[in-house]
């Protein structure tokens, strides 16, 4: 029992240095209590993810070690595409930004396919960007 204890213990201090080491973030001084409670909060919140993506891994049989998958999975990226536009009267019109995702090479193909994740091939979010607007002389 006092063994199970102190192991609970030792996950718990690793917890607490997931955010600092996994995640590259540094905790800055604490001088209120609310920061304390906020820090401790996103480190439970970093343990409960990196645990949960552990249990994901066993149960597509990659063994239980996140952090390699993450640095694999990290080399996928989405970029934004702007497109151009004109009116009937051919001039400039709003641009059009469309985000897509790059495609996974061999090795991530199999990582997400034994998650049973797939890769969208563009995001849904689209957004006009209006064109700059010419300037009005000044009036005098």
């Amino acid at each position: 029992m006092l063994w199970k204890r102190y192991i609970q213990l030792t996950e718990a201090e690793w917890a607490l240095r997931i955010t600092k080491d996994e995640l590259a973030l540094r905790p800055v001084w604490h001088h209120t209590a609310d920061r304390v409670k906020g820090h401790i909060l996103v480190s439970f919140l970093a343990y409960a993810m990196w645990k949960t993506l552990a249990q994901w891994m066993q149960g597509g049989g990659l063994g239980d070690a996140p952090r390699p998958l993450v640095e694999d999975l990290a080399r996928i990226k989405s970029g934004d595409v702007r497109l151009p536009t004109c009116g009937p009267d051919g001039r400039a019109g709003p641009s059009l930004r469309v985000r897509c995702v790059t495609t996974p090479d061999a090795s991530q193909r199999v990582l997400l396919s034994r998650l049973g994740l797939r890769l969208p091939e563009r995001l849904r979010y689209v957004e006009e960007i209006p064109s700059p607007e010419p300037a009005d002389p000044v009036k005098m």
